[in-house]
């Protein structure tokens, strides 16, 4: 298993990343957010609290995949959001990174319990091929709420965000920079929906755009 010191390279990207979300505003305005990287096959690296606008090294604590705090040390109330992302890690093999904010656009829809159509063509270069949902609420960490966002992780591999009712978003990808840049997507994708209301709507994509995004990528080697 990974320790702090072997994983302070991760540490760093992780200070980071904080820095570019809350730069783009993907933490709004109370800094709130947790941050996680799975460093190998039993363990991930994880912010230990939930301010995350000003990280230092020490701000950092090795979970195993099984939610058990194997070195640093996490604030109490982080007991309620470990098995949110240790869960992910476990259950899909393609995830590396998991990131929560509240980020102001995406949380305004879970607000509304509606979902993030994909008529918002970037968002298909980082591989969704459904809408992202909305998990019904329930208090946060428990098995219902926990489970709510399981079952839409595991059930469809064409997801990489989801919304959890009333409180915020999260977003997963197979790297670090990968869910940042996939977050701050999104929630742009958010804000020109709610724009695009004062115009009738945002239209859909043509029926078969996410299959002829696909193939122009892969015709250019690119990732998004």
């Amino acid at each position: 298993m990974t320790t702090l010191t072997a994983a302070h390279t991760r540490v760093a990207e992780l200070i980071a990343a904080s820095k570019t979300l809350k730069d783009s505003g993907m933490l709004f305005r109370g800094g709130h957010a947790n941050l996680s990287v799975k460093l190998d096959d039993d363990s991930m690296l994880m912010t230990s609290g939930g301010n995350v606008a000003a990280l230092t090294s020490g701000d950092f604590a090795v979970v195993s995949l099984d939610g058990k705090v194997v070195e640093g040390t996490m604030a109490a109330t982080m007991g309620e959001i470990i098995e949110m992302h240790a869960g992910i890690y476990r259950m899909r093999s393609d995830i590396a990174s998991v990131i929560h904010t509240h980020a102001p656009h995406i949380t305004t829809f879970s607000l509304a319990h509606r979902a993030i159509p994909l008529v918002y063509e970037p968002l298909l270069r980082f591989g969704l091929t459904e809408e992202v949902p909305v998990v019904p609420w329930a208090p946060r960490g428990s098995q219902e709420s926990v489970q709510g966002i399981l079952d839409r992780v595991v059930n469809h591999p064409g997801i990489f965000a989801l919304m959890l009712a009333n409180h915020g978003a999260l977003a997963f990808a197979n790297d670090l920079s990968r869910t940042v840049q996939l977050l701050t997507t999104l929630d742009e994708a958010a804000e020109m929906l709610i724009l695009a209301e004062a115009l009738g709507g945002a239209k859909p994509l043509p029926d078969l755009a996410i299959e002829q995004v696909q193939e122009r990528m892969k015709s250019f080697g690119s990732r998004r």
